[in-house]
């Protein structure tokens, strides 16, 4: 589906952050290319044709939290302080963490 031997760069998925003005914009590009099944993949391509290049952020956890199961850290609300999106939760386990935080 994709003609290129790599990817644009681009952002996990789960969460973004950006202004409006870009939002409009992207908006706008979006509907010049063909609708690619990989919704990061495709805000890349978006990305890409602005000239706009993605940041990455620590806060953005999008392969999960390695955490160690027998730390008291995971019942400290210190340990999810910096933590904006996150993948790979399960219920239970968010509802401690908003709990916590």
């Amino acid at each position: 589906l994709y003609n290129k031997s790599n990817y644009p760069p681009y952002v996990g998925g789960g969460g973004f952050i950006m202004d409006g003005p870009l939002a409009k914009r992207l908006h706008k590009t979006s509907e010049t290319l063909e609708l690619y099944p990989i919704d990061d993949v495709f805000l890349g391509m978006c990305l890409q044709v602005l000239k706009v290049a993605p940041i990455g952020h620590e806060g953005f956890k999008t392969f999960g939290i390695v955490k160690n199961k027998n730390s008291k850290m995971n019942k400290e609300p210190c340990f999810f302080r910096s933590v904006l999106v996150v993948h790979k939760l399960l219920p239970p386990e968010l509802l401690q963490m908003w709990d916590l935080v």
